[in-house]
């Protein structure tokens, strides 16, 4: 076990350039690497026994069994669910079959693996849209100043550096902070999309199903079903039809013991209960960034309190004079550059848009004059 989730390291690098918010990281970094996870614990069944244990008659292989009941499915009774266990029924939904409509057939469990790895690639999606999109924009402006330790001739080549790009793409950025913004919304739209998509997995049962379990949690003991097994039972039923000695066709009703079910529960309790609070700090971003694009003021005041060794004037004159895909591109470029660096090089670019307004206002009074 401690092999897999050593192996799942070299997956995910955490990287040192930050060119995305904490929220969307948490989509591509921590969930696609805890889909996997559970993915692998799934695959293996020796870690969770056998995946599937049917009672079967003395004449009837074990083996041929278990694989036919695997890989057709089983079901249970629907009528059956609610009864008294230990009294109608030895467990909820196991009971003989007498009409085929009462019949809920389990096809899922099968693919629950495949599942979970198809999600994890959903999730990394957005993440694989913006590295490409971004094209390292960051990584070549920061030049190794997110430590600061260099010489000061090497450290003020790079710093004029980055202010002759700074400057001379002043108010081209617009787009690429929009691409980011694009990839946070589909980050937003594919954990929406993947409860609809489990919902549909595991016919209509998911939307409520953390509700369920706190509802169940709660209520009585004598009265409550748990909903778990409603959506992954630990034991259904399973017909197999075979040649008797006689050719005629036999029927073989089996009861059938599912025990990766009782990971499988655990595992999708777990992601209902993250996907909420993950949609819900996805849309909390959305918002934020939905204010940043129409606010200024916002963006002076983010600038402000994220970095205090700028000077506020300096920073209203940038945000003024700037447009929003730039505001976008500073604040990344302090979350990675060192900040005494980052502060020397937005005091500089403040100065020369001082300078700037000040010789075209001196050059607008000559005209006047000449005039």
């Amino acid at each position: 076990m401690l092999d897999i989730f050593r192996g799942l390291k070299n997956f995910i690098k955490l990287n040192n350039v930050h060119n995305d918010s904490p929220v969307f990281r948490l989509h591509y970094s921590f969930t696609s690497l805890i889909l996997i996870a559970f993915s692998l614990i799934v695959t293996t069944r020796q870690y969770v026994g056998n995946p599937i244990d049917c009672v079967h008659t003395k004449d009837l292989p074990e083996d041929v069994l278990n694989t036919y009941c695997w890989i057709h499915s089983t079901y249970t009774i629907k009528s059956a669910i609610y009864k008294k266990v230990g009294v109608e029924v030895i467990y909820p939904g196991v009971e003989t079959s007498k009409n085929e409509k009462d019949k809920k057939l389990y096809k899922y469990y099968q693919w629950v693996c495949f599942c979970l790895f198809f999600q994890a690639i959903l999730f990394y999606t957005p993440r694989w849209l913006w590295k490409s999109w971004e094209g390292g924009k960051i990584h070549a402006l920061m030049m190794d100043l997110d430590i600061g330790i260099c010489s000061d001739i090497e450290k003020k080549q790079k710093k004029k550096l980055m202010l002759d790009y700074l400057w001379e793409n002043l108010r081209y950025h617009n787009w690429w902070a929009y691409k980011y913004y694009l990839c946070e919304f589909l980050a937003f739209i594919n954990v929406i999309g993947q409860m609809f998509l489990m919902n549909r997995f595991f016919d209509g049962a998911f939307l409520t199903f953390g509700i369920d379990v706190l509802n169940f949690m709660d209520s009585d003991e004598e009265d409550r079903v748990d909903p778990m097994i409603l959506i992954f039972p630990r034991m259904t039923k399973c017909t197999f039809y075979k040649y008797g000695v006689s050719g005629e066709v036999e029927k073989h009703d089996a009861i059938c013991i599912l025990p990766l079910n009782v990971v499988n529960e655990k595992i999708y309790v777990f992601l209902w209960f993250w996907f909420i609070i993950l949609a819900c700090l996805t849309f909390a971003t959305i918002i934020y960034r939905i204010i940043i694009i129409f606010s200024p003021r916002m963006r002076v005041y983010l600038l402000r309190i994220r970095y205090r060794l700028i000077r506020k004037d300096a920073i209203d004159l940038i945000v003024r004079r700037s447009k929003m895909g730039d505001w976008f591109l500073f604040y990344m470029l302090g979350e990675n550059v060192d900040s005494v660096i980052f502060r020397d090089v937005m005091q500089e670019l403040a100065n020369r848009l001082l300078k700037h307004n000040f010789h075209h206002m001196g050059g607008f009074k000559s005209d006047i004059q000449d005039a």
